[in-house]
This record gives structure tokens, sequence and C-alpha cells, in this order.
């Protein structure tokens, strides 16, 4: 039985690591871990999209997105990996500043569980005596939530009662106590810990002094949070300002992480420890014309199919007798964590509700190019009239080669070359009307297949 570290980063896009043409961020911690002790794995794509629907499929090993949305994670079914992995003999701590875990009752079934309270507007110790800094425009950031006329990305920074030190942010926070619990638990014959950095999920506060490492110039307001709409509605100088802020943030998520690896070398647990590094989804910053992940935007009429910059994501895993500097390009989904670990980890489990995940230990300690044969990253709905709602998030379908959405931004599919196109800019379905039904097929069969409800298959194939 080997331990299990599991580290879960909320809106960390793969093209912020090494040797990707579209790179801003600094990762220097995941780039030498990805080179020194970690196998790469590079076409992992989120499944249920957004945040508590991607870690229920990776805490359960079941795919939810067709069957049902953001929900507690004990009404989605009987798996959890806390208490699956508990019953093979294993202590769990969670660890996290994900404002939601706790909400969605993900830490009834570890051990323990700490949370750090303040991410995205959470609210746990007023402070009226200090007023609210009015500081991002209400026409450069989303609408809603507001609290007292003033909107998210003010009410977290005065929460939080504007940080401007490095040790006063989220990542150095979760990151310090994750060191904590390993050195406080070091010796346990078996541990399971998940770590979830809510960061760099926006509002992005990092110090300013990081910000200008990537953005030196620019004079004007902080943009510390998207709209969640038209990237038009930023100037040029406000759209690299507010990259900026997220690339700051991401390296400041990098750093700690860092921190956490070179504790795990410290206390000399990696031949008896397995190490996962991930994220749930990207962000767009301008791509498609959009800033954010999900069209909150009372202007923007489109649907927002989840692409590249959003559903791939990085998956970093390492220790025991997993290959070092390995990059492999199959591709995997967060169904697959749970039931691949406990095949890396050596031992036998019997979830209650089984596994829809595959296992790609094997894949992974040969070295193989195979796993799936597509990808598909959805986020739940409830169908209207037998027709999709308007500006929901829509699926997109990749296999080795095409990425597809059955239905794009205007409402009719899409087609991409990812070998040519990585981040789906250019689409190409108009020439290739063939390829587009084929995959379209391919899209309903697998809802038939994984038992969507009919009013969701009809509304797929009503739009094509």
């Amino acid at each position: 039985m080997k331990n299990i570290i599991l580290i879960i980063t909320d809106t960390f896009r793969y093209d912020n690591l090494k040797n990707n043409p579209h790179r801003f961020v600094r990762t220097p911690e995941l780039d030498k871990f990805a080179v020194e002790r970690a196998t790469s794995i590079e076409n992992f794509y989120t499944g249920s999209f957004p945040t508590i629907p991607h870690r229920t499929d990776v805490a359960t090993g079941k795919l939810g997105w067709q069957h049902y949305s953001w929900q507690p994670i004990d009404l989605s079914g009987a798996n959890h990996i806390a208490s699956i992995l508990k019953q093979a003999g294993y202590v769990t701590q969670l660890i996290c500043d994900c404002p939601h875990l706790f909400k969605a009752r993900f830490q009834h079934a570890f051990d323990a569980a700490f949370q750090h309270r303040g991410q995205e507007g959470d609210k746990y110790l007023l402070h009226f005596n200090h007023p609210i800094e009015s500081v991002m425009p209400m026409q450069k950031t989303r609408y809603q939530p507001a609290f007292q006329n003033h909107c998210l990305a003010d009410v977290h920074r005065w929460m939080n009662r504007y940080p401007e030190t490095e040790y006063e942010t989220f990542p150095a926070k979760t990151g310090q106590t994750a060191l904590r619990w390993l050195e406080e638990n070091s010796r346990v014959a078996g541990f399971f810990l998940w770590v979830d950095f809510f960061d760099p999920h926006e509002p992005w506060d990092p110090p300013e002094y990081l910000v200008r490492r990537y953005d030196p110039d620019y004079r004007g307001t902080p943009m510390i949070h998207p709209n969640y709409g038209p990237a038009t509605d930023y100037s040029e100088a406000e759209l690299k300002n507010l990259a900026a802020h997220y690339a700051a943030e991401s390296e400041l998520v990098d750093r700690w992480i860092g921190r956490i690896l070179q504790k795990v070398d410290d206390l000399e647990l990696w031949d008896d420890t397995i190490v996962v590094v991930t994220a749930d989804h990207g962000i767009s910053l301008g791509e498609h014309n959009r800033t954010g992940k999900s069209n909150i935007h009372p202007k923007d009429d489109r649907f927002w199919p989840i692409y590249p910059e959003i559903s791939h994501v990085p998956f970093l895993i390492a220790g025991a007798s997993i290959p070092r500097g390995q990059h492999l390009n199959f591709i995997a989904q967060p169904i697959d964590i749970l039931p691949s670990l406990c095949d890396l980890a050596g031992i036998r489990v019997a979830p209650p509700d089984g596994f829809d995940g595959i296992s790609f230990a094997d894949a992974l300690l040969k070295g193989k190019s195979e796993h799936r044969q597509f990808a598909i990253s959805g986020c739940h709905f409830k169908p209207l009239n037998a027709a999709i709602p308007e500006k929901s998030n829509t699926p997109f379908l990749v296999t080795d080669r095409w990425g597809f959405a059955p239905i794009g931004a205007a409402g009719k599919p899409e087609l991409f070359d990812l070998n040519e196109d990585a981040l789906a800019a250019r689409n190409i379905a108009d020439n290739n009307r063939k390829l587009i039904s084929e995959l379209s097929t391919l899209f309903t069969d697998y809802l038939k297949s994984s038992n969507a409800p009919e009013s969701m298959i009809r509304s797929f194939e009503n739009k094509r």
C-alpha cells in the first residue's frame, strides 16, 4: 500500500506549463517536477464541469454531467474516495481553501478536514468599521453576485483585509498547512492527503509586485476579475493586465506546490508515495472573444463550448515505480484517477457504485500511447422544449486529432484540427460535413451508452 497525495488546483490551464506555444505563466516548480520526477499525461481533459462536478468525478470515479448538476457529493451516489480508501486501511485528510467543498459535503467522509475561509466572496467574519473599497468597475467584471452594492472582486479583497504580502495569500496559507500536516504525519502507515488550492481561480489578488513582472508598464485600474462575457469589453491594455493578474496568481500556486513536493523529498517519502498534480479546468483570457469560463454576461447571447483553454488540463503523477520525465499522449479524464490510483498503490477496493473510470496504470507504467479513444467535457443542463438553454456551456469532444463542439457558439456544430490549432481558433466545419456527421454520431452514441436522459439526447439531435 502506497501513500497518496492528490493536489488539485482550480482554473489552472494546461498551457501554463513549459514547452507550450501559448505559455505566458512562469511555472518553474512544475516544470522541474515534470522533467525530474513525474510522468505527464498530455491529453488530459476535464469531464464534468465546473468545480464541484469535476471533483465529484474525481472522488467517485463516476461521470456525472449527463445526470446531475452541481450538488452535494452524497446526492451523486455512494462512492467517495476517502471512504473507499479508509476501507483499504488509509488515514484520510482534506486540506483546502476551495470555498465549495465543505458546502458540497466532501469533508464528511474524511478522518479530518480543514478549510481556509474567505475565497471568492466567502463571508465568515464581517468588519464593517472598515469600508469596502470600490476598485473593480462593474462593467469590467461579473455583475453577480454582489454584496452591499459592491462587486464580488471588491468584496473578496475586503473580506481578506487587502493582503499585500505573499504569506497572506491563499496559496501560502494552504501550502503551509499541507507542509505542517506532512511533517506531523509522515510516519503513518498509509495516508491519503487531498490538498485543494482554489487559486488561480479569480478574484486574482496576488501582491501587485508579482503582477508587475508580467505587465510592468500598466498604470490603470488593476484588472483582478473577468467579466464572464466578451473580451471586447476590455481595452488591449486592460486585457493584458487581466492576464498578468492570472499569471501572477498561477505562479504563486506553482511555488507552493513546489514546496509541498520539496517536503515530500525532505521526508524521503517518494518510494512509498504517489503524488498527483492536476486541475479542474482552465479559463478564457481573450480566446474566442471571451474572458471567464461560462456566460453570465447580460449582453452576450452566445453558447459557450468548453473549448481547450478550459477543458485541457495538466496531469502530472510521480512516486513509487512511476517513470520519471515521461510524456504520454494518451487521452484520459478525471473519472480515471481513482481506479488508476488504486492500481498504482497496490490496493483492492469494492466501490459501492462501481467505477465508470478506466485505470491507466498499465499504460502509465509501460509507456503506452493508448487509453481512451476520445474524451468529452460537459456541463449539466435541463432541456427546455427539447432544446439547449441559451448561454449554456456546451460539450466539447476531442480525439487524438479533432476537437468537436456539437453546439458551437452560434448554435451550429464546430470542428477544429487540434494538431494544428491547439486552442480551437479556426472552425473548419464547413469543409468537413462528413466528419461532422461521424463525430455527431459518436457523441450521441456515447450519451445513449451512458444512459443520459432522452430529453438531453434529443436536444442535441435537434440542433444538428
